[in-house]
């Protein structure tokens, strides 16, 4: 199929400060006059969010990796169909807080299910749509995770510390082995310093972006 949108997504180990970055540029994009579609995974429909729900559920501890992977993949797919592809085909940008380089950084980076495996269930789940663009921004775990659980840890953030360390790893080896769509935006700084350089980092895509007012 033919798309004539933009696909951006927004990735970082949890507390990184992603979310709210997502919101700046949505705004940001907005005020540029793209129609944008903001979203988030998993969720984002009306079965995604249910399988968001089991996933996020402290009560799911005994959740297999396997089917965790599946899970995410199987809500990925229907935001894909009934969401994503529709938006990217009338030319809209769409925006969204995490997509399947989560889910190489989590099950590959944090679970340690094999590389590869999580690749093709990533081309199965996201239905052969590749992002233009993913910003990862990059924060230390220790930091980010006092900020993530500041109000209480779903299951993923329960996993702790060292579990975000090898997110963290993940994502930086995704970087290294696709520089050309993965960059890497330092999330040290308020939350304006930090929308800076993800504008700059979408410059080439979008031009100058105004914004960053939390």
């Amino acid at each position: 199929m033919a798309r004539t949108g933009v696909f951006v997504t927004l990735e970082g180990i949890d507390g990184c400060g992603k979310s709210t970055q997502a919101s700046l540029l949505v705004d940001a994009l907005r005020a540029a006059g793209h129609e944008v579609v903001a979203l988030r995974e998993p969720g984002g429909t009306p079965i995604s969010e249910k399988i968001r729900a089991l996933l996020l559920d402290p009560a799911n501890a005994e959740m297999a990796p396997e089917c965790e992977l599946l899970l995410y993949e199987a809500s990925r797919a229907q935001l894909v169909r009934q969401v994503i592809q529709p938006a990217l085909e009338r030319g809209a940008v769409v925006v969204c807080d995490r997509f399947f380089d989560s889910t190489y950084g989590y099950q590959y980076g944090g679970r340690g299910l094999s590389e590869q495996l999580v690749k093709t269930c990533n081309e199965l789940g996201s239905c052969g749509v590749v992002p233009a663009r993913t910003i990862v921004f990059d924060l230390a775990p220790e930091c980010a995770l006092q900020r993530a659980t500041k109000g209480g840890a779903d299951r993923i953030e329960a996993e702790g510390l060292a579990f975000q360390q090898r997110i963290r790893e993940a994502y930086l080896r995704l970087a290294a082995q696709e520089p050309q769509r993965v960059h890497l935006v330092d999330a040290v700084g308020t939350p304006e310093e930090v929308f800076a350089r993800l504008a700059d980092a979408l410059r080439d895509l979008f031009g100058t972006l105004e914004g960053g007012e939390a």
